[in-house]
């Protein structure tokens, strides 16, 4: 009996080229992957709709289309953290304003839907739509906190 193992191996390696990742801008991205879902639904969409409803389709994706070009062309690596500032202002108190209407929304379907119930009844039955609530409104409140503790030196750069 022969236990040797007759397969030759061969040295030489073959040498695989691989193609090179594209460097692409994150918002060019944003935009082919929007308008290869967008484009084939309008086209899918616009024979069976009414053709008032379907040129109004057409066009809010030909507007999409412009306004994805546009945002293409943003190079996120020159806006600076001062140009930055009012947006974040501006979802933290969106994030606040968000949070209150809606507590105030469940607090007036409990209140017309469910008078039967007195508030800690209320909250027991509710409390994860109550966390969920308070919880946008705090991170609002830590987003705008942060942003006002931010040093006035970075600011004024």
């Amino acid at each position: 009996m022969d236990f040797e193992s007759k397969a030759k191996t061969s040295t030489a390696t073959n040498k695989i080229d691989f193609a090179q990742p594209t460097t692409r801008k994150p918002l060019e991205l944003l935009r082919e992957t929007e308008a290869l879902l967008r484009r084939p639904a309008v086209t899918t969409l616009a024979p069976i709709l009414p053709p008032k409803l379907s040129n109004r389709l057409q066009t809010a994706s030909s507007l999409a289309d412009d306004s994805f070009k546009e945002l293409s062309e943003i190079d996120l690596d020159n806006i600076s953290d001062l140009e930055l500032r009012p947006a974040r202002i501006s979802l933290g108190l969106s994030f606040i304003g968000f949070g209150a209407l809606m507590i105030l929304v469940l607090l007036l379907y409990l209140n017309t839907l469910h008078p039967e119930l007195n508030a800690i009844e209320q909250i027991r039955q509710h409390w994860y739509q109550y966390v969920w609530f308070v919880s946008l409104g705090i991170t609002g409140m830590f987003m705008l906190g942060r942003e006002a503790m931010r040093p006035a030196s970075k600011q004024r750069k």
